[in-house]
């Protein structure tokens, strides 16, 4: 068991670590502290903060309001709301372009900001994998309880192949676009801006490509290195 429990204190460690930096950028070259990737580092903890939430929820309802209806529909808000906040973790990945960095005469040494850049997208990244083994868990919890090997089956891999394509279309919405989720509030603005992006059919071969290319690269990463820890809980808990 714990080693079962090195991944999720590796991924912590981690998004300290890139906090750490991005903090101690300002004092050490006398720059202001680049908010915005403090502000991406928060979102990107968000998604597990709302999974925790519809866990203490579940609980609460199931112990004192028992009701299967309740039940369904605090499930379905919960998981609505994650997945909409999810892209924000993975979206950390954009930060390797350097846009923070002055174009001439910064007075951050480069070899600084590419470690810090790295953390910081890797943090990103392992929060929202992270995220996805836990909900994959959890639905194969609530659909195979009895069955011995449930990960035999493909329906949560496909589940989880699914939010990973949702996931990478969700970075390019806000990177070519510039959505974020509260965008969605104001949905008439978010359907106009959206069908005029698309209306030029060179986007949608740029969405095409971005996404297979995403969506590809975070299952790699997804089956090497936080499905093993999935598979390992499962077999622990036969």
């Amino acid at each position: 068991m714990n080693a079962i429990l090195l991944l999720p204190a590796g991924i912590v460690l981690l998004n300290v670590f890139a906090l750490v930096l991005v903090l101690l950028r300002a004092p050490l070259f006398r720059l202001p502290v680049y908010w915005p990737m403090v502000l991406n580092i928060g979102l990107s903890i968000a998604p597990a903060v709302v999974l925790g939430i519809g866990l203490v929820l579940v609980m609460v309802i199931v112990a004192l309001f028992p009701n299967q209806l309740l039940l369904l529909v605090v499930i379905a808000l919960v998981v609505v709301v994650w997945l909409l906040l999810l892209p924000n973790a993975a979206y950390l990945v954009t930060e390797l372009n350097f846009s923070h960095r002055r174009p001439t005469g910064d007075p951050a040494p480069l070899w600084y900001d590419i470690v810090m850049v790295l953390a910081l997208a890797l943090s990103g990244v392992l929060n929202m994998l992270m995220n996805v083994l836990l909900v994959q868990f959890a639905y194969v919890l609530l659909v195979r309880p009895n069955d011995d090997d449930p990960y035999r089956q493909p329906d949560s891999w496909l589940l989880v192949a699914l939010t990973l394509v949702l996931v990478s279309v969700g970075i390019y919405l806000g990177r070519y676009i510039r959505f974020n989720t509260w965008d969605l509030l104001h949905p008439s603005s978010f359907a106009r801006k959206l069908v005029e992006h698309f209306r030029v059919p060179a986007h949608l071969r740029t969405l095409a490509g971005f996404v297979v290319v995403h969506a590809v690269f975070f299952a790699v990463l997804y089956l090497l290195v936080v499905a093993p820890v999935l598979l390992m809980v499962a077999a622990v808990s036969r």
